[in-house]
């Protein structure tokens, strides 16, 4: 008699379940089915995107070297800048590839001129050694004939290579371990000919690390206040829509954005002025610790990064986030009153996520995605058929929130699996 109450009052729990869960699925949230969602909104693979040629990011170097403001060259006189009884001066250049320079340093003026003894200044910007030793000397032999015939010897060599200061930011980890932001700054000083972004990248630890984000920006120090900048950033982020078109950062006059990964009908038309940087030049590479994807539901919350240079749909996305895909038992287990550790289908490796847990594992998945305009619109992907339908297989894109639920059927099998598995214990119990 006791066991006919407890049979009848399982048996009423087991009604009040199913209410409870169809109650429970009427705030199941609304969305469009995987398959009915236009191919653009889905998102792009990054696969099939491919690197940058880095040779694009050196610039290329003259036959002969030209000279501007900011060299120091030496320079040998005979009679003016040297005394023929004496050896000149031998510098030797720290720089492992500039040979040892002889004569006085003079260095090249602001103005391109140099600035030299009983001679109005002599303009040799532009100009290489050999150009520049020709004009010196016929400034002091033909046109102020200051120098006899035969005793016309200059020299004209390169003690110092002018510079430029840049400064590199980098928030990217770039392969250090244990660390998830570098936010590093150092200044660096290129020569000429090598103030490029390879040359910057590589005094600072190389190309950007996977963690970085698929750009360099280059600040420009020379023009634009860095107070203009920032009210440029703030009107673009500002910015709502419709707005026609919208700007980027990387619109400004003064900045320029290098791609590190493009789709092929996207080549960077980007020039080799572009890459050359002048003092005062800020090379910006950002981290990419914002482009991750979020899980809620029965997933438990958290969040993940997105890899940046191959995909991952949303199989692998809830095998990352501790989901079981295909694991656990089928449910018939239960029958025999082991059921309820393993979690079946999805979910099974949180135990049923949130509190939740069942036999059958959770099989409906939310993914909420912001359009172009910042509104979410929800994606319903069947997991089970996921397995085997491509078109329920999407890709998680930055800022998506994946929320597994459980669906109507699974509730009622998991609690109906449940009340039999406390029966069949309970008279098992009493035998």
């Amino acid at each position: 008699m006791v066991k006919s109450n407890m049979v009848s009052k399982l048996s009423c729990l087991l009604m009040l379940a199913i209410c409870g869960c169809a109650q429970y699925s009427s705030f199941d949230i609304p969305a469009i089915p995987a398959h009915r969602v236009p191919a653009e909104f889905l998102g792009r693979s990054r696969e099939i995107m491919q690197d940058i040629s880095i040779s694009r990011l050196k610039q290329s170097k003259p036959l002969a070297y030209q000279l501007a403001p900011g060299d120091v060259l030496g320079i040998y006189i005979e009679y003016v800048l040297g005394d023929p009884e004496g050896a000149p001066p031998v510098h030797f250049p720290e720089a492992g590839d500039q040979p040892p320079a002889i004569g006085f340093p003079i260095p090249v003026r602001e103005d391109g001129t140099l600035a030299l003894p009983l001679v109005p200044p002599i303009p040799v910007e532009g100009l290489t050694l050999e150009q520049a030793t020709e004009i010196i000397r016929n400034k002091y032999t033909i046109e102020n004939q200051i120098l006899k015939p035969g005793q016309d010897r200059v020299i004209v060599t390169l003690i110092r290579r002018r510079q430029f200061r840049i400064l590199v930011i980098r928030e990217e980890a770039g392969g250090q371990e244990n660390v998830l932001k570098r936010g590093s700054g150092e200044i660096v000083d290129l020569d000429a000919y090598e103030n490029d972004v390879l040359h910057a990248l590589n005094e600072t630890g190389g190309l950007p690390g996977l963690d970085a984000k698929n750009e360099i920006l280059i600040i420009r120090g020379g023009s634009t206040s860095g107070a203009d900048y920032d009210r440029f950033v703030a009107a673009v982020k500002s910015c709502e829509k419709p707005c026609q078109p919208t700007p980027t950062v990387g619109d400004s006059p003064d900045v320029t954005r290098i791609p590190i990964r493009f789709y092929s009908e996207n080549v960077p038309n980007f020039t080799e002025k572009d890459i050359i940087l002048q003092t005062g030049d800020i090379v910006y590479i950002k981290s990419r610790d914002q482009e991750r994807y979020y899980t809620g539901g029965t997933l438990g919350g958290g969040e993940h990064l997105i890899p940046r240079d191959y995909d991952i749909d949303v199989l692998k996305a809830v095998s990352i986030a501790g989901g079981s895909i295909g694991g656990g038992s089928s449910g018939i287990q239960s029958l025999g009153g082991r059921g309820g550790g393993g979690g079946g289908g999805f979910g099974g490796g949180r135990g049923g996520g949130g509190g939740r847990g069942g036999v059958i594992g959770p099989s409906r998945l939310i993914v909420l995605r912001k359009n172009d305009v910042g509104a979410e619109i929800p994606i319903k992907v069947d997991m089970n058929r996921a397995l085997l339908d491509p078109s329920h297989r999407i890709l998680v894109m930055p800022g998506d929130t994946l929320i597994m639920q459980y669906t109507l059927k699974e509730e009622i099998v998991n609690v109906a699996l449940s009340i039999f598995n406390f029966n069949y214990l309970l008279n098992s119990g009493g035998r």
